[in-house]
């Protein structure tokens, strides 16, 4: 029988913050090798890479751990005086991994969001709260969440996401 419900801590990953205006935002996507989106709220990938909006001139970009230095280095060049900001945010986050056919559930046990999936569809994300971390949630798959959140709230939303699965231990 298939686990109705599993949390996983992610391996680590390199992470930077990017803001920008018009000039950068395309520059930015081509240097990164995924266009940022611009609606509100959705994250674009291209394996292993994502962009997550977070607000109308910012974005999180994911990549695998020990990308940072080329990222930073790819992104800085391409910019060619656009005003923008990079910032290397890699060890402030962890990530956690909620999936099966209860993660909705799960992660609704101490976030308010409608995450139904005619409301919170695969690829939406958003900052919101998770009890009372800040947190980036991003839908991944239709039984799947990717957490985003401060290292030193990690064990507190992960200890809270288990309590809320066990019911379906």
């Amino acid at each position: 029988m298939a686990e109705l419900v599993t949390i996983t801590t992610l391996p680590p990953a390199t992470r930077f913050v990017v803001r920008g205006g018009e000039a950068a935002i395309p520059l930015i996507g081509r240097a990164f090798g995924v266009a940022l989106p611009r609606d509100a709220c959705r994250a674009a990938s291209v394996p292993p890479r994502a962009a997550l909006w977070l607000g109308p001139d910012e974005w999180l970009l994911l990549a695998p751990d020990g990308d940072g230095e080329r990222i930073a280095s790819e992104i800085g060049a391409a910019l060619t005086g656009a005003p923008a900001s990079v910032v290397d945010i890699s060890d402030r986050q962890v990530a956690l991994s909620v999936g099966g056919p209860r993660a909705a559930t799960v992660v609704n046990a101490f976030n308010p969001l409608d995450l139904h999936p005619e409301a919170f569809p695969v690829g939406m994300c958003t900052r919101t709260v998770f009890a009372k971390a800040e947190i980036v949630l991003w839908r991944t798959a239709a039984d799947g969440f990717r957490i985003e959140v401060w290292r030193s709230f990690a064990p507190y939303v992960e200890g809270l996401l288990r309590e809320a699965a066990e019911e379906y231990a």
